[in-house]
């Protein structure tokens, strides 16, 4: 058994039965896949990036499930039968590619060189290219 990640997008307009019966229908699916919810977790109404069904926003239910390796396939299409699910995405969870929040390491860093230019010196009456408006003398 892997662990996935189940997203499903339901249209927006659901009543409250409605929406229960669409859940419901959802774990049951889970089940003929001999499937396991571990957890549920509802977004509600948000809008979507491009419109699905001529619809702006969509009902955001997302599962955390313990699956075999054949059962992903079998239940998105079984899932994308039902009128009321516009989307629906199934993921393997990989934990070990999930952001971290590391703590800096302390390395050494190379001497930064100085940007500096070495200081030019010249003598009295060289000029060094650049133009002054006073004239030679004679």
């Amino acid at each position: 058994m892997h662990n996935y990640d189940l997203n499903v997008i339901l249209e927006p307009n659901l009543n409250e039965t409605q929406l229960k019966l669409e859940k419901d229908a959802i774990s049951a699916q889970i089940e003929r896949v001999e499937g396991e919810v571990r957890e549920v977790d509802e977004w509600g109404n948000k809008r979507l990036a491009y419109p699905i069904r001529k619809l702006s926003e969509g009902y955001y239910v997302i599962y955390k499930l313990s699956l075999s390796e054949t059962a992903p396939r079998q239940l998105t299409t079984n899932l994308r039968l039902r009128d009321n699910i516009m989307r629906v995405l199934v993921t393997r969870d990989h934990p070990e590619q999930r952001t971290r929040k590391e703590t800096p390491r302390a390395e050494p860093r190379p001497e930064a060189r100085s940007e500096t230019r070495p200081e030019v010196r010249t003598e009295p009456g060289v000029q060094t290219g650049t133009q002054t408006s006073e004239t030679p003398p004679a």
